[in-house]
Formats: C-alpha cells, structure tokens, sequence
C-alpha cells in the first residue's frame, strides 16, 4: 500500500496544527481561557481531531487581527 500525500493547493500553507498550550502560549493567556472562549464562541475557530482540541495557525492570526481596536477613536 503506498503513503498518501496530503493534497496542498498551490501557496496554500500547511503548518502543523497548533495545541491549546501552543495558542496560549502564542497569546499570552492560560489555557483555560482558549477553554472559556471556545465554550463562549468567542475565541479562535477550533477544531476537534479525534478527542484533541488543535487550532490552525492562519485562522488564530485571523481571529487575532478581528480582536483590533482602534485607540485613537
């Protein structure tokens, strides 16, 4: 049986999945704040693998830029 190779359009960026600890980390907030948040609807788009919680790098940096305010307003 041969290896199956993901199907990657062209330019499209296939980093590895990110855990919970991995976006916590990158934000700067516990863990059980992505935890609140998911459980909300407030946080980034996640994604159930199996009985695993991962998150993808490109919408976390998507939901990070909606999370802007303007301060000068």
């Amino acid at each position: 049986m041969s290896p199956v190779s993901p199907r990657i359009a062209p330019g499209q960026d296939r980093r590895s999945l990110a855990t919970p600890l991995e976006v916590s980390t990158y934000l700067g907030i516990p863990v059980a704040t992505l935890y609140q948040w998911r459980h909300r609807g407030t946080g980034p788009k996640v994604h159930k693998v199996g009985r695993h919680l991962r998150y993808r790098w490109q919408e976390v940096e998507v939901w990070l830029d909606t999370q802007a305010i303007d301060l000068a307003a």
